[in-house]
């Protein structure tokens, strides 16, 4: 079982995710916490394979909250989407930085809020289609130095994927390679530029203009 907490402030928002999350066969709901300080204790004690974490919250915001669970530094970084109502660049960009596996508006619907559990869990990463698309205009410019950080030809090829979102069965698909190659060239280039997850390889691609 995919063993998830939730952390809203509002009642509301977690009954509807704790529905939708009980409704998946091998999904559970193990916690519930409506502040930060909250969240991340039940999160440190409970050790959950997904965290849902709001950004508003009282005693301690989402963001910093993230960065004490899953931020540079932390040993152990707990597997946290990021779920609100508030697609601010700030927020997402932080985010970003601080080890959020995944960033979805509130409004996506219980398909996708699903899908972004199961990508953390395998070690992907999903965001909001239109907050991607915000993320590619805003990183577009200024370009940076280019900078290959000693990536093969195929493991660019693998980032530009990540970058558009596709999975590793899809980029598999796409360059006729195995997915476990896919795995392979992802780890790789995790330790080379260095990145914890797909999300930060796909910043690292945006912000380098690596994806048209």
């Amino acid at each position: 079982m995919i063993r998830v907490l939730l952390a809203d402030d509002q009642a509301m928002v977690r009954t509807g995710f704790g529905m939708i999350i009980g409704a998946q066969s091998d999904m559970t709901v193990v916690g519930e916490a409506a502040d930060g300080v909250a969240a991340v204790e039940l999160a440190r004690r409970l050790r959950p394979d997904v965290v849902l974490l709001d950004i508003r919250m009282p005693r301690l915001d989402g963001l910093e909250a993230l960065r004490l669970l899953a931020g540079p530094g932390v040993a152990d970084p707990v597997r946290v989407v990021v779920v609100t109502t508030f697609d601010l660049d700030e927020y997402v960009h932080t985010a970003l930085s601080n080890g959020a596996c995944g960033f979805l508006l509130k409004d996506s619907g219980p398909a996708l809020l699903v899908e972004a559990v199961r990508a953390a869990v395998s070690g992907d990463a999903l965001i909001s289609p239109s907050i991607t698309v915000r993320l590619l205009e805003h990183l577009s410019s200024p370009t940076p130095a280019y900078d290959d950080a000693g990536l093969s030809p195929r493991e660019l090829d693998v980032v530009k994927l990540v970058a558009r979102g596709l999975t590793n069965a899809e980029i598999a698909a796409r360059l006729f390679i195995a997915v476990g190659t896919v795995k392979t060239h992802l780890a790789s280039v995790q330790m080379k530029l260095p990145a914890r997850n797909r999300v930060e390889i796909a910043a690292w691609a945006w912000e380098r203009r690596l994806v048209a």
